[in-house]
């Protein structure tokens, strides 16, 4: 019987101690584990082993958290959980913008950094799409979204999202013409800090307007209705 090969992580931090012990504590709780210490660690390492998460540190010698993260997602959609200390609040509200999926802020306890990997990696895989639907492929446009595949095409051509991205479309495309309230999206999409999540409910929108609309200032699938939310209509039309 073929057995299954464990998520494999990459940790990107620092901090040596910190590594070994996500290491040694990931490692225990069924997970395959790359450490390393900075961002040209990193991009080795990308390119000796299929990665299915990365848990990125904000402050890292040389290259920054922030920058890598831009580099991430202009070429994959992997999720990123991303650290940082505590205090550096708009580090956080702009890693969330620029793609990362989840963040942490140190210190913080093992237990809490494995529940939100699981849940990334959840949220990640095709049985882990939002809400319930016997259906795997929504067409909208020139556009068709595959919940088993975890993939947008455009014409054909697979359009990068990052899994937050992917979820937030996925939302909205099994809830077609209703409108779905911030509070609604974040149930939807599991974030585990609803103040952060809520906040970047409209980053997640305007990020991924921005891969489906012709005209971002003026959407024709996401709707934005004034004080209740937001509409996703697949036909495309204008209002």
């Amino acid at each position: 019987m073929h057995t299954p090969l464990p998520p494999r992580i990459l940790v990107v931090d620092d901090d040596p101690d910190l590594r070994e012990l996500l290491r040694v504590y990931l490692g225990a709780n069924g997970f395959a584990v790359d450490v390393v210490g900075d961002g040209v660690a990193m991009r080795a390492a990308l390119t000796q082993e299929h990665t299915d998460a990365i848990v990125l540190d904000l402050m890292l010698p040389g290259e920054d958290g922030l920058s890598l993260i831009r580099t991430l997602r202009a070429q994959s959609g992997i999720p990123i959980l991303m650290l940082s200390a505590r205090g550096e609040e708009m580090d956080r509200i702009i890693g969330l913008e620029v793609g990362a999926d989840d963040y942490l802020a140190k210190p913080f306890g093992p237990r809490e950094l494995l529940a939100r990997l699981r849940a990334l990696l959840r949220r990640s895989h095709p049985a882990a799409a939002p809400g319930n639907t016997k259906e795997t492929q929504f067409c909208f446009g020139r556009f068709v979204l595959d919940l088993t595949g975890r993939s947008l095409l455009r014409d054909g051509k697979e359009v990068q999202l990052t899994s937050a991205e992917f979820d937030l479309l996925a939302a909205f495309l099994i809830r077609p013409n209703r409108v779905l309230s911030r509070d609604t999206l974040v149930d939807l999409l599991k974030g585990y800090n609803r103040d952060w999540f809520d906040r970047s409910i409209d980053n997640r929108v305007t990020r991924l307007r921005r891969k489906i609309e012709v005209d971002v200032a003026a959407p024709a699938y996401i709707r934005t209705v004034r004080g209740e939310g937001y509409l996703f209509n697949p036909r495309g039309t204008s209002p």
